[in-house]
């Protein structure tokens, strides 16, 4: 009876039902992390007297940990043949580890936290972007920028709850109420979401190699490697708009502006990359990146926060959608979970030495040779994408 009524193969503006679920899953899972991701910087600092470093080595092996999970899971994902097993085990895992933060007194805690949360989210994010991918529609940025606009929604909802209920709660009460939206995400995916259907690879997965991918692929993962490395975490974002005098209470407020206009945008630039092509969006986006660094880089006042804020959001909505859209084009049909998991691991690599250099930069010479650092390796990324990525068509192989 759930099937007929539920017809998972229907489209809802030109998206399908099966990616409406993981964009509502995304919702959740997002407003889940986005509660206590602008908090954790803080509590930390604040509360249990870490340093700067001690920040940039914590984010740093937090998205290493992701990223790193998410090449072997999107390999177990294609050698098998199954997604929606690891996809909501991922959210499980990070659902669990959110609310054992309240139980925390020192940051070396907090770090083994926030690997167990990043191994979740490397557990499911390569399988779950393959089942976008598989789940057709009227284009992959379509349906990726519709699942990054509901997860951007989430991410909005989540700030939001944080400033209303943060004089009430404290940091750890809203460590604990992390915990609901997480579990329903996962609920979610175990009930609604229906499995891509996929082949085994047939021993062709027996070692991961480049060799699989074309040249326009590995260009993109060398311009990609470079900006990130430069893409610190956006805990130094937070810390910086304290620096400059933003007082705790309204950090995830202005963090909610940055994420509203990444939800606002992250459709309508999915579907413009559809027309006018993903590496013209792409470049344009990690332009905006560029020039927002250097805003913060060159800020002296806490009422510049309030604009750069919102349009470093127009950068996430420009790129994150697409640059998955883009690895779908390129990838071969049968390696769908395994590339994402490939860029996804690229990005992770150069995670941790990415926020240990802001955060080295911070400390010995000022917040902003940190922010200068990232917008100079961002002009080396769109340099090395616009002029070396060539022409660029889905891959039907």
């Amino acid at each position: 009876m759930i099937k007929k009524r539920f017809n998972r193969d229907r489209f809802i503006y030109g998206v399908s039902f099966n990616v409406l679920i993981l964009g509502v899953v995304s919702l959740f899972a997002d407003m889940s992390t986005e509660m206590i991701y602008p908090l954790v910087p803080l509590f930390l600092i604040n509360v249990l007297g870490a340093s700067f470093i001690d920040v940039g080595v914590i984010e740093g092996i937090a998205e290493s940990t992701a990223s790193i999970f998410k090449i072997i899971s999107g390999y177990i994902s294609d050698k098998f043949g199954k997604r929606k097993p690891l996809v909501y085990s991922g959210y499980g895992i990070a659902a669990i580890a959110k609310p054992l933060l309240a139980l925390t007194t020192a940051w070396q805690q907090v770090l083994g936290l926030r690997f167990i949360d990043r191994l979740g989210k490397g557990v499911r994010d390569s399988a779950r972007d393959a089942i976008i991918s598989e789940s057709g529609g009227k284009g992959a940025g379509r349906s990726f920028g519709f699942q990054r606009s509901l997860d951007t929604l989430g991410a909005i909802i989540g700030p939001l709850i944080a400033a209303s209920l943060f004089i009430y709660l404290s940091y750890k009460g809203l460590f604990l109420l992390a915990f609901i939206p997480g579990l329903f995400a996962t609920l979610l995916v175990v009930f609604f979401v229906k499995d891509a259907t996929v082949g085994t690879s047939e021993g062709r997965l027996y070692q991961i190699s480049f060799k699989s991918f074309d040249r326009n692929f590995k260009i993109l993962l060398i311009g990609l490697a470079l900006f990130f490395i430069g893409n610190s975490s956006d805990a130094f974002l937070f810390l910086r708009a304290q620096n400059l005098g933003i007082i705790t209470l309204f950090i995830p407020v202005l963090y909610l502006t940055s994420n509203l206009i990444y939800a606002l945008t992250s459709f309508p630039f999915g579907i413009l990359s559809d027309k006018i092509g993903r590496k013209k969006v792409l470049l344009l986006g990690y332009s905006i990146f560029s020039l927002v660094y250097l805003g913060f880089a060159l800020a002296n006042s806490s009422i510049l926060m309030w604009t750069l804020f919102p349009v470093y959001g127009l950068y996430y909505g420009l790129t994150d959608g697409v640059s998955k859209a883009l690895v779908s084009d390129l990838a071969p049909t049968a390696l769908k979970a395994t590339a994402f998991g490939t860029y996804y691991t690229v990005i992770g690599i150069v995670a941790l030495p990415a926020s240990l250099i802001a955060g080295t930069l911070w400390q010995a010479l000022g917040p902003q040779f940190a922010f200068f650092y990232g917008a100079i390796m961002s002009v080396a990324a769109i340099l090395t994408i616009g002029l070396f990525v060539k022409k660029i068509e889905p891959n039907k192989g």
